[in-house]
């Protein structure tokens, strides 16, 4: 469709019926055919709409007014939602979000994936779907005033929306946040200002620890310490006496980047602990860690649900991570081999199996799709193959090798539905049957799904 032939012009406002969500929580509308991807809309409404942005097959528009609103629709419970990018469902029940997100599944199977008869279940919700993040990432920033203010970024921009408190965040990150800025104030320290590349605080980022109570916070600086370091400690520590681990991280490049290389310990110990279904897990500054560990546990239960495991399979799990679904596993299995880039993902890895004194575990640091090879030419034959990709999905060496390799079952874990069902698509063409998917509410409140989807060698 050339630009002459759009039926909708950049600036006009439009009538426009919403016919479903798209995986970033827009509606997606419907004007003369033409379809405009709408903030703050849900499927069933009529809106006024303004085109704020146009491509060859599709745009984008600012919602004007609601003529018909959703029966589904409801009120933001935070004061910043519409201007924050945090969250983007808020406006939506609760039921009507898991929901939404079962269908994101179905219907990206059913489109990339040209997968039409797997059983998709109804998405597992939480019961308290607020106040659910163990971690908190919050940028500092300079008001207009010369103050310091902390927030989230809008949407798509590097803008801070000011705001005291997060209503999907445990309480206690919105209190480290909140002591940390009144004595960086007290104690004269800047802020960053990216403009410039002056100022010293960037980020705080906080972790607190559901089953044990352990605290970390972590101050992200444009420098190589802070001034009154002891002072700063010493305050901090009257304001969050459960502080059990206090970071300095080394940040002094000019890009976006959140976190530098180096990360030192000012007060406490490196890690804290926690605990995941019985398995404890020492978490450091720099470690990826899931944010929900109730939906962490659920979600992994099915992961070992579908692996069927009666104590003699040998197990892979590629992009293991800290270890998290390989240690869930090894109580069920004779042997687990856990593969991840991160070599220092790795080393924790090999920590949390000693904690627990797991040793049927075997972890090495690479590419998932060059260590698998080498293992299966010292003749490591997998019967099951775990994979739980970032959002780009399995590298395309990785998929022929878990073809080749052909264990009787693959457990899938995804946290983006397209790029699940385009390697779903590669897996059934390579021998396997895609038997079932269950979505995980992993992120309330926001457009993100997770899925754990059961696959079985085709015999």
């Amino acid at each position: 469709m050339s630009k002459r032939e759009m039926p909708v012009t950049i600036g006009e406002v439009y009538t426009a019926e919403v016919i479903g969500l798209n995986h970033e929580g827009e509606g997606v509308g419907r004007v003369n055919g033409f379809t405009l991807f709408i903030a703050g809309t849900l499927p069933g409404e009529k809106v006024k709409v303004q085109v704020s942005g146009l491509k060859k097959q599709f745009g984008y528009g600012k919602l004007i007014e609601i003529i018909k609103a959703s029966p589904s629709r409801i009120a933001a419970a935070c004061p910043v939602y519409n201007e924050c990018g945090g969250c983007q469902l808020q406006h939506l029940d609760y039921a009507a979000q898991l929901e939404a997100k079962r269908q994101q599944v179905i219907d990206n199977l059913e489109r990339i994936g040209k997968l039409t008869d797997v059983v998709v279940h109804p998405a597992i919700g939480m019961e308290q779907p607020w106040r659910y993040r163990n971690k908190s990432h919050m940028p500092i920033g300079r008001s207009m005033e010369g103050g310091l203010v902390s927030g989230f970024y809008a949407q798509g921009t590097r803008r801070i929306v000011e705001t005291d408190r997060c209503m999907i965040s445990h309480e206690q990150n919105d209190e480290i946040v909140g002591a940390v800025k009144r004595i960086a104030r007290e104690l004269a320290i800047s802020a960053y200002q990216p403009e410039t590349g002056r100022g010293l605080l960037r980020h705080v980022i906080t972790r607190v620890a559901y089953s044990t109570g352990e605290v970390m916070v972590v101050l992200v600086v444009n420098g190589e310490q802070i001034p009154h370091q002891n002072e700063f400690i010493q305050l901090l520590r009257m304001e969050i006496p459960n502080l059990t681990s206090i970071c300095l991280n080394i940040n002094t490049d000019p890009s976006s980047l959140v976190m530098g290389d180096k990360t030192i310990v000012l007060s406490g110990s490196e890690t804290i602990r926690d605990t995941i279904g019985g398995i404890e897990f020492a978490i450091s500054a720099r470690s990826f860690y899931q944010v929900n560990p109730v939906q962490t546990e659920r979600l992994y239960e099915k992961a070992l649900e579908y692996a069927g495991l009666t104590g003699n399979e040998i197990v892979i799990d590629a992009y293991c991570g800290i270890g998290t679904i390989s240690l869930f596993m090894a109580g069920h299995a004779q042997h687990v081999y856990g593969v991840e880039i991160v070599p220092d993902a790795v080393e924790d890895a090999k920590r949390n199996a000693q904690m627990n004194e797991i040793r049927n575990i075997t972890f090495e640091a690479g590419k998932a799709e060059e260590v698998l090879p080498l293992w299966r030419a010292r003749g490591i034959a997998a019967d099951v193959i775990v994979v739980d990709p970032p959002r780009k999905g399995c590298d395309a060496k990785l998929l022929e090798t878990i073809i080749a390799m052909q264990p009787q079952r693959v457990v899938y874990v995804s946290c983006n539905p397209s790029t699940l069902a385009r390697d779903l698509r590669v897996l059934t063409d390579g021998g396997f049957r895609v038997v079932e998917a269950q979505p995980v509410d992993m992120f309330p409140q926001t457009s993100h799904v997770e899925c754990c989807v059961s696959l079985v060698a085709v015999t």
